[in-house]
């Protein structure tokens, strides 16, 4: 008979990443409640984290280019590798058997082995490389800030392949992946627009979208870039936090085409979708960062604003969407709310609390 870990379920927690301490907070959905920490992750400063096919382990990315696989019922570190000097994110391919790592320093891609942390590729590009993503066919997917390109890294067959998409635009900061894989929108620095990809095609070509979306407005001082990674699909339309400017732009997901924009309190950084896609909550940069939004996708109107507190970093929808839970970095706190009502459901604590990913994310692809 199973015991001890092997008798527990996982589909019901999350980790919380606790910045400050280099630590991971275990947390129950329906309890609203931590079961304990997980220590010893060193810099988690700018950590994001994957999940395995069995929601069992995750795989922690640290900005100190350190690459942690952890047991999350058993809450300890099963293996960690210090992979490069600076990192930014990764991604684990559709299989569950590869684990990449996107990095600023010394750049390029790293792919392990998810069992055993074991380097299986290593992918020089000259470049920092952001937008890391996994798509099907055992593939990844990633952009390149110095050189305005976008690779893709397929590791099905015997010896890695690459294929190099250039004309990308300047600087891409961020990218996301729609969930069936087939469209990739790279942010950009340099340029007044998005840059899309078809990645069903052959031979994917770059499509600027939203072009000169600041035209004729002072580009405000960016506090801190926008996260594509916590996109917003809404039925049919992109929500997208627009960078240097205090708007949420809308863009037809068939069409790729301007729908829409919405003005909001300050500089979004995550517009994140309710998984049913009716409403989309959008957090701020500093000095707004106290602030949520919550946005009607009928009327693109703002229909709620309130103040969780200072700090606000991440939100997290629970499975079915029916609760929020965010991260109040300077209270110290996770707070959970209902999406229907916005009542106040619990308050957690957390030491400097930012990254919320709860388990279910094993199953989605682009997270």
């Amino acid at each position: 008979m199973a015991t001890g870990a092997q008798a527990q379920a996982t589909g019901d927690l999350g980790l919380v990443v606790e910045r400050a301490s280099g630590s991971l907070l275990v947390v129950d959905q329906s309890e609203r409640a931590r079961l304990g920490r997980i220590d010893g992750l060193g810099d988690l400063s700018h950590a994001s984290l994957v999940y395995s096919p069995d929601q069992r382990f995750a795989y922690v990315f640290g900005r100190d280019g350190g690459l942690t696989k952890v047991d999350i019922l058993e809450r300890r570190i099963v293996a960690r590798v210090m992979q490069a000097g600076n990192s930014i994110g990764g991604a684990i391919s559709d299989d569950g058997r590869y684990v990449a790592v996107s990095n600023y320093e010394p750049g390029g891609v790293r792919v392990f082995d998810a069992e055993t942390l074991e380097m299986m590729a290593d992918i020089p590009t000259g470049s920092k490389t952001i937008g890391l993503v996994d798509i099907p066919g055992t593939r990844f997917v990633f952009s390149l800030w110095d050189k305005g390109e976008t690779w893709i890294a397929d590791l099905s067959g015997e010896t890695l392949q690459i294929t190099r998409i250039s004309g990308m635009g300047s600087n891409p900061y961020d990218a996301l992946v729609t969930g069936d894989g087939r469209t990739y929108i790279a942010g950009l620095f340099g340029e007044d627009h998005l840059t899309a990809l078809d990645l069903w095609q052959d031979d994917p070509t770059p499509r600027p979208i939203l072009p000169g979306y600041a035209r004729g407005r002072e580009g405000l001082p960016v506090y801190k870039m926008p996260h594509l990674e916590g996109w917003a699909l809404a039925g049919h339309e992109f929500a997208l936090p627009a960078m240097g400017q205090h708007e949420v732009l809308w863009v037809d997901a068939r069409s790729l085409e301007e729908s829409g924009r919405t003005a909001v309190h300050g500089q979004p950084v995550f517009a994140m979708a309710r998984p049913d896609g009716r409403h989309v909550w959008v957090n701020f940069a500093h000095p707004n960062n106290d602030t949520i939004q919550v946005i009607d996708t009928l009327t693109k109107q703002v229909i709620r604003t309130f103040k969780p507190g200072p700090g606000v970093l991440h939100m997290e929808f629970t499975a079915r969407g029916h609760e929020v839970w965010l991260s109040v970095r300077d209270a110290g706190k996770i707070m959970v709310y209902d999406t229907q009502s916005f009542e106040k459901l619990r308050e957690i604590a957390a030491e400097n609390p930012s990254g919320i990913f709860f388990t279910a994310r094993a199953h989605k692809t682009g997270l």
